[in-house]
């Protein structure tokens, strides 16, 4: 018996940022929802939730949105949890995704299971993967086709999981940043817009929190969209040798980045860190120093255009996916390279 579920629409929750615009993660979301629309033969939708939206369908328009629900109100900017829950829930219900898509930033770690719960449907957060694929339920004698394979680290790193969601819809996952790759289609078209009726959308009592004031504090540091990052990890030795990374980068024009080991070892700040537990990172090179090439990490920068791996370990996990490796100590190659580097760089 083959899976008795109808194929409807993809959906992307589009988060606004600080500035009043689409959140970068949102929009790789809308990247990675236009392939999969267009691998099932279904229209990709968006829902965008705020106040003064008068821009976003000229931000979304590149990505491939066919149909956009926008939910304008003052009183939706910034996020509280109560309307924004009620919106996106009852517009599902209405519209019946198939998939549903949210980064897996604050904002949508607080979204994403409220309204799975008050739909009754799986949830997988922090994906690194979404792809389609088949699944045979043995027991029931049931064959599901196309059902979303969603694919993420589990057990603390130590494993890579593929979860599936077969009986109820929509399949929901969370996208940290920086997972998908950001890209626009060729031809775009405007997408039908629809304005909702935010009153006809929201229970009573979904405004009961004001608020009065807020601070901010800006990101000291954010590598997510560096073009070139160097990397340490513990094999770099001290905080000492870590210094060598930061004169590398600097000669590059590249950020430094670290492993969590590195971090807990107080070589740099955590805002360094790329893994499981840090920022994903899609650079088109990555210097990776003294790394071991641990699940954890690697969950984070596998899909850097070119990856440089500098390890006295000949057999460390991180030259299998380096495109070149380097066998020698960190503070005997980077100062070599930086000399060079500062001789021929043009």
């Amino acid at each position: 018996m083959k899976n008795p579920l109808t194929v409807n629409n993809i959906f992307v929750y589009c988060e606004i940022s600080e500035e009043g615009k689409v959140a970068d993660v949102s929009l790789q979301l809308l990247t990675k929802g236009r392939q999969l629309a267009g691998e099932l033969g279904v229209k990709l939708e968006a829902v965008v939730i705020g106040s003064d939206l008068g821009d976003t369908v000229k931000e979304v328009k590149p990505y491939g949105v066919d149909i956009l629900h926008l939910a304008e109100d003052k009183r939706l900017f910034p996020y509280t949890t109560l309307p924004h829950a009620s919106i996106v829930s009852k517009l599902f219900k209405e519209r019946e995704p198939e998939i549903a898509l949210l980064g897996a930033t604050p904002t949508g770690r607080d979204l994403a299971p409220r309204v799975a719960s008050t739909l009754k449907c799986g949830l997988t957060a922090d994906c690194t993967s979404l792809v389609f694929g088949d699944h045979h339920d043995k027991k029931r004698d049931v064959k599901y086709e196309n059902l979303l394979y969603q694919i993420r680290p589990a057990f603390g790193g130590n494993i890579i999981a593929t979860i599936i969601n077969p009986d109820t819809r929509p399949q929901m996952a969370t996208v940290r940043e920086g997972v998908m790759k950001l890209e626009k289609v060729s031809a775009p078209k405007d997408p039908e817009v629809y304005n909702l009726n935010v009153e006809e959308y929201v229970n009573k009592g979904d405004f009961v929190i004001d608020i009065v004031e807020r601070h901010i504090e800006e990101k000291k540091v954010n590598i997510t969209g560096s073009q070139i990052i160097v990397s340490g990890g513990y094999g770099v030795g001290s905080a000492a040798n870590f210094k060598l990374l930061y004169e590398l980068a600097d000669v590059l024009g590249a950020d430094v980045g670290a492993s969590r080991a590195a971090v807990d070892a107080g070589f740099t700040e955590h805002e360094r860190q790329v893994g499981q537990t840090g920022v994903t990172v899609r650079p088109k090179l990555y210097i990776a120093c003294g790394i071991s090439g641990a699940v954890q990490h690697r969950a984070g920068m596998e899909h850097s255009a070119k990856i440089i791996s500098i390890n006295p370990d000949a057999e460390a996990p991180i030259n299998q996916i380096a495109d070149y490796a380097i066998n020698g100590k960190v503070e005997e190659v980077l100062p070599k390279m930086i000399k060079y580097y500062r001789k021929y760089a043009k």
